[in-house]
């Protein structure tokens, strides 16, 4: 059994508040909705935790802020769980608002280290009465009662676009709050893309892992349409619903190729690609964790044709080179700096 966050611990403390119809936007362990038999609806971004939610009985799982089964005016206490990003949490106040019936009461629960206190403001921003009512496990619970309810609630709006540039080249990105590296391109992207200009890929279908907003993909397309060849097919897969849904905005704007899919890893993933470029992430809140990048690694051989390229941009002190040699083949350094490393290697 997955071990419980201390926020989750915190909302059981409170369970008698849940009265009515239940919401709980931002859940990450199914053992939370085990100890609440009474149902209701959870939404979790992180297509794992999302698939995991749905096995519990008399609960709904929802994936992510345009999953069609979240209702305007549907839920008499709606739980908003503190996401790592800040300006995420409006984007969820203002969810929850939307799903609150007349009446309702919404709940804010989050970790001290998660930075709750700040949080708060917040959320008497859109209710000046809420108070707080709990503090356990390191968190704060805090009510806010009769919520005024949001009449819509449209994701698009919450888009932001910015332009990337790299070696000339340039495309728009769509962000949404949460989003890695939303406004700007990261570092290690950024070396990653340059790699592709200095020693370009031999492959027609390629395979972005841990897609996010879809730069790699849409602005590698358009710099090979820029030198004048046949842009090769580039799909993506992220764990995070607000990625997924850049990343088709982003390829539609740029008009680029390629299925982006959610899923955790590739265990959900089908199909057989010449070449495998990555930015994985290796923050689980704020620890440093690289499980997934090694379960990836694990995963990736099965997905890449014999012959085929992995390339993967890391922070240098991250030990990827030797778990690369091991799963996938002989491992060359492309670009090394004090920050990043590039590695390339050829599947055996």
């Amino acid at each position: 059994m997955s071990v419980m966050p201390n926020s989750h611990e915190a909302l059981i403390r409170n369970r008698d508040r849940l009265g009515g119809r239940v919401a709980l936007l931002g859940v990450s362990a199914p053992a939370l909705l085990a100890e609440l038999p009474d149902g209701g609806m959870a939404m979790s971004e992180h297509a794992g935790q999302a698939a995991a939610l749905a096995t519990q009985e008399h609960w709904q799982s929802c994936f992510g802020y345009d999953d069609p089964g979240l209702i305007a005016s549907a839920f008499d206490t709606v739980v908003v769980f503190l996401p790592k990003a800040r300006s995420e949490l409006d984007l969820r106040l203002s969810l929850a608002r939307w799903l609150s019936a007349p009446g309702a009461r919404v709940i804010l629960v989050g970790e001290k280290k998660e930075g709750i206190a700040g949080a708060v403001k917040q959320l008497k921003a859109v209710a000046p009465g809420a108070s707080k009512v709990d503090s356990a496990r390191h968190c704060q619970v805090w009510e806010a009662a009769n919520i005024e309810p949001l009449a819509d609630f449209d994701l698009s709006s919450w888009q932001a676009w910015h332009s990337v540039s790299h070696a000339g080249c340039s495309i728009d990105v769509c962000g949404l709050p949460g989003i890695f590296s939303h406004g700007e391109l990261d570092g290690g992207t950024a070396l990653l893309l340059e790699t592709l200009v200095t020693s370009p890929l031999k492959a027609e279908h390629i395979l972005d892992f841990a897609c996010g907003a879809g730069v790699i993909g849409a602005w590698y397309q358009a710099w090979q349409r820029a030198q004048g060849q046949s842009p090769s097919v580039v799909d993506g897969v992220d764990v995070q619903s607000q990625a997924v849904i850049c990343a088709r905005a982003t390829y539609d704007r740029a008009g680029a190729r390629g299925d982006i899919m959610a899923s955790d890893g590739l265990e959900n993933v089908d199909g057989l690609w010449s070449a495998i470029v990555t930015n994985p992430p290796f923050h689980s809140g704020v620890k440093t964790d690289t499980s997934m990048t090694e379960n990836f690694l694990r995963e990736v051989s099965r997905h890449l044709k014999s012959r085929g390229e992995l390339r993967l941009v890391a922070n240098s002190f991250l030990p990827y080179e030797s778990v690369i040699k091991r799963f996938i083949g002989p491992v060359e350094r492309l670009y090394e700096d004090r920050r990043f490393t590039v590695y390339r290697a050829i599947r055996r």
